[in-house]
């Protein structure tokens, strides 16, 4: 039986720079991958998997398009969830807490760090919506092209960053026989000490 220790009592924000390192250096592809759960204002949950950009005792950025499903959603219920799986490592990383919009400097700054077809892409793009034939949107990027032929793209105004402040933080570790180990580390505002304890499995 796996008698390793369990997972540390520490400040979950450390925690974490340890656990992403160690996945992006042995994930294959897209160590920064979470799903990214959100409700509408009656309550139906989605998630998708969506791409971190951004970390730090502040919070996690992700980027989209807000007049997405999930941007509309994000709009009326400003609260999420994320989950990071990173099954290399058997840990997953569950995180809770409210949504606040970036500023439009920092969604600037994202947005034309992107490569140049990316950019385009975004911005030819009214994701979510139904789309008649992938030519349509074809011809939109090649009209964002043409129109733009060197240099960055103006960003949407649509197209912005939220960044989560978490309220909950749950380390998950696999181990042998399902005897898992799982630490959740709380506070109630960003001002506040956390507080952990570990879980049952």
């Amino acid at each position: 039986m796996d008698h390793e220790s369990a997972i540390p009592e520490t400040d979950p924000f450390a925690l974490f720079e340890v656990w992403f390192g160690e996945a992006k250096a042995s994930e294959p592809n897209d160590a920064n991958a979470m799903a990214l759960a959100t409700a509408s204002p009656e309550g139906f949950p989605s998630v998708r998997m969506v791409l971190l950009k951004g970390h730090g005792h502040d919070g996690f950025v992700f980027y989209t398009n807000a007049e997405s499903r999930k941007g509309e959603q994000i709009r009326a219920n400003m609260r999420a969830a994320l989950l990071f799986h990173w099954k290399s490592l058997r840990r997953q990383i569950r995180i809770e807490g409210p949504l606040t919009e970036v500023s439009e400097a920092e969604a600037d700054a994202y947005f034309h760090s992107r490569p140049r077809v990316s950019q385009i892409g975004s911005a030819a793009s009214d994701q979510s919506r139904p789309l008649p034939a992938r030519q349509v949107y074809l011809d939109r990027v090649a009209a964002l092209e043409d129109r733009f032929p060197e240099g960055d793209i103006p960003r949407p105004p649509h197209w912005t960053g939220f960044r989560l402040s978490p309220r909950r933080m749950e380390f998950w570790r696999d181990r042998e026989f399902r005897l898992h180990d799982r630490r959740l580390f709380t506070r109630h505002d960003e001002k506040e000490a956390w507080s952990n304890t570990l879980l049952y499995p």
